[in-house]
């Protein structure tokens, strides 16, 4: 039964009446910068999407909120990946008031007895700083600068591609393997072996074999293990690394972020989708997904009301779109087994601070140029064993009270984000498991806190005098109020056997699901690396197509 009224069809269903715009075809679940970016190319294609995301705004793991009166804080990411440069020329983001900042140098790195490492943009110049700690060293930063670059020209072309179907191959899959292939020749007889060595490499040894200097290594490092359940001695942590110089070829990688935190970027995103006809609806928790013979016919929201659908699009992560969207009596028993040994366990906390005053490093010179080297990111973990060491911890259901710190001070830049003359600490702490062996993280979370402030107060040994507020952001939290099942950051972990065409799970990393009519778009995906919107235009193309 169907009655047509100004704008709208009323579907019957089993006796419930289900409201769709006419002309609607596909919702998304979740508003994070995936399913935004989805939505955008969605809506450019032709389809008219409507976003639902389930708390009271868009953005997921970017945003922006106060977390102590008069201070507001990147709450979760604190840097942008940064965006694909298609999909940000394609968004032109700079229309509705995103001004990124880009700091230089973009990276500090202090050591406790009073030295330190500058990351600059120009080569030549962060070469002379290195040249305080190795001539040897310094000497061969441009060399490994290059190469960097040229190995990750490879990457960002296995990042924008699909992966290919393993049986049956499409011509597009042959024609995408094709340009990779060539990709990979114009890396040379000896690129070609380097590539095949340093992938499934441990990143110690990947920077072992260009520097000897251990606060140079463990910066560089670093980048392979962020977010991950890895060590550096872990194997496989360099192919991490080179996925995510596909996005920025930098040795330390990215440090922008948005004037007005990452809260900024998101919005920017869904105005941008808004303007070529896309819905957001902010406050709509998707309940559960109705599926009737294989395919899917509509949503259901926690408020009861109902959705009739053509296509759903999953920007939440696999593990929580397949056992609580999804009735699992529906999937298919060996895929439900594969999704089930899905590692999603993060090992993130991230610590916000409320600050008075800006802590004072020793390490840094009192002049004119001390804003200028805390305006990017602040690497506290000075050796490789410092970095393995706190990975160890995690491994037997704790977290390092000694733990490696990725920190911004955004009000630098931003001053906006504090009260005059004060100051927001961000950092991500590593390492953090989801599952604690003692306790849990409802009472131990202000342990996590402490350990925080004391690991910063040996390099900045003012610190813990200039704090007025802080929020701790658990692993157990970011599962329970952000929707990060596990806590995972990236949707599920980022290792060899978890990538490509086994990210989510062999036979299904098309963005396409076992349910027709269902499809995936956020970082379980391929690439499934960050803030650089890669799954979601990714997914985009493939979602036109298919419901073309």
């Amino acid at each position: 039964m169907e009655r047509q009224f100004a704008g709208l069809r009323c579907d019957r269903v089993k006796g419930v009446q289900l409201i769709m715009p006419i002309g609607q075809r596909v919702v998304l679940i979740g508003g994070g910068h995936n399913a935004l970016i989805t939505a955008f190319y969605l809506a450019k294609g032709g389809f008219k999407p409507v976003v639902l995301e389930r708390r009271e705004m868009v953005g997921g793991g970017a945003i922006t909120e106060e977390f102590h009166p008069g201070f507001r804080a990147s709450t979760l990411a604190h840097t942008l990946g940064p965006l694909r440069a298609d999909v940000a020329r394609d968004l032109q983001l700079d229309k509705f008031d995103c001004e990124i900042l880009s700091p230089d140098p973009r990276v500090f790195a202090p050591t406790s007895d009073g030295k330190a490492l500058l990351f600059y943009d120009d080569v030549a110049k962060t070469a002379a700083a290195i040249g305080n700690f190795s001539a040897k060293d310094a000497s061969k930063y441009a060399q490994f600068a290059r190469s960097l670059e040229e190995t990750a020209s490879f990457f960002t072309q296995l990042a924008s591609i699909t992966p290919p179907a393993i049986d049956k191959p499409t011509p597009e899959d042959l024609w995408n393997l094709l340009k990779t292939g060539r990709s990979v020749r114009s890396l040379g007889k000896t690129g070609i072996f380097d590539l095949l060595r340093w992938g499934p490499m441990a990143v110690a040894d990947f920077v072992a074999e260009f520097f000897e200097t251990e606060l140079l290594r463990a910066v560089i490092a670093a980048r392979g293990i962020f977010g991950t359940a890895l060590g550096p001695w872990s194997a496989g942590s360099t192919a991490v690394l080179l996925l995510r110089a596909a996005a920025d070829a930098h040795p330390v990688g990215s440090a922008a972020f948005p004037r007005g935190g990452l809260g900024a970027f998101t919005c920017a995103l869904a105005e941008s989708a808004r303007q070529v006809g896309a819905e957001i609806r902010t406050d709509a928790e998707v309940q559960h997904i109705l599926v009737k013979d294989g395919a899917v016919t509509g949503i259901v929201l926690t408020d009861g009301e109902e959705i009739a659908v053509e296509a759903i699009v999953s920007g939440v992560d696999p593990k929580r779109t397949f056992f609580h969207l999804l009735d699992p009596s529906q999937l298919d028993p060996t895929f439900a087994n594969r999704m089930k040994n899905f590692r999603a366990n993060g090992t993130v906390a991230k610590v916000n601070l409320a600050l008075g005053g800006l802590p004072a490093f020793p390490a840094l010179a009192d002049n004119e140029s001390y804003l200028k080297a805390l305006s990017g990111r602040i690497h506290i973990g000075p050796e490789i064993d410092y970095l393995e060491r706190a990975f160890d911890a995690s491994k037997y259901g704790e977290f390092s009270k000694t733990p490696w710190l990725d920190v911004t001070i955004p009000t630098i830049l931003d001053p906006s984000l504090a009260p005059d003359g004060k100051h927001v600490l961000s950092a991500y702490v590593q390492f953090a498991p989801f599952k604690l062996r003692e306790g849990n993280w409802y009472t131990r979370r202000r342990d996590l806190g402490a350990a925080v402030i004391k690991a910063l107060a040996a390099y900045a040994p003012n610190l813990p005098g200039v704090v007025e507020g802080i929020q701790i952001i658990t692993p157990q939290d970011l599962e329970t109020s952000y929707g990060f099942t596990g806590g995972h950051i990236f949707h599920g972990e980022l290792a060899l056997d978890q990538l490509f065409t086994m990210r989510p799970v062999l036979d299904w990393a098309r963005y396409k699901t076992p349910i027709r009519g269902l499809f995936l778009c956020g970082s379980g995906t391929h690439p499934g690396n960050g803030l650089t919107g890669a799954s979601g235009a990714n997914a985009a193309r493939e979602i036109i197509r298919d419901l073309r």
